[in-house]
């Protein structure tokens, strides 16, 4: 059999001899890799500000951040890794809102200004870095039990990526 899975160096084989595949072959035939926004960022509008950055980022202003995000799973009866819309649905939680850290004042100003439904608060500054790692957290806790890795991405700009190498 011998054939290459698209863009991908692993190999699938057939056992030697010809043989049929043993069961823990056949085990680690349903581990996959479901890889959301690769080529296609999913796209998400949102504001944020670094309170103690000493530059231009420390007052309000917004991105048009791009996410992309791989599942790594056993294959569900479905046939796959986990329905995009549950990863996508996570992410959206996060588009038209304004990402601010615990304790910032701003969270209070919205609050009194009607608009506290607006904000994401995170425990640590809401940089692209702290926001890949939130989202790995908030999908692993959320995704089927058959998910055993999440890594992801956030680019601020097209200068600015960040988050885990993929899986």
């Amino acid at each position: 059999m011998n054939e290459r899975a698209l863009g991908d160096d692993r190999v699938a084989t057939r056992p030697a001899g010809g043989g049929d595949a043993t069961a823990g072959e056949r085990e680690q035939e349903r581990e996959r890799v479901l890889e959301i926004g690769a080529d296609r960022p999913i796209r998400i509008s949102a504001g944020h500000r670094l309170r103690d950055h000493d530059g231009k980022c420390s007052r309000p202003h917004g991105h048009n951040y791009e996410v992309s995000v791989a599942v790594r799973g056993e294959l569900t009866d479905a046939g796959w890794v986990v329905d995009k819309g549950a990863v996508t649905s996570v992410i959206e939680e996060w588009d038209h809102r304004f990402l601010l850290e615990e304790g910032d004042p701003l969270v209070d100003a919205f609050e009194a200004a009607g608009d506290g439904d607006a904000v994401v608060v995170l425990e640590a500054p809401p940089t692209a870095e702290v926001m890949a790692a939130v989202l790995e957290r908030r999908l692993l806790a959320e995704l089927p039990g058959t998910v055993v890795e999440v890594s992801a991405a956030v680019a601020e700009t097209g200068e600015l990526r960040a988050g885990r190498a993929c899986l």
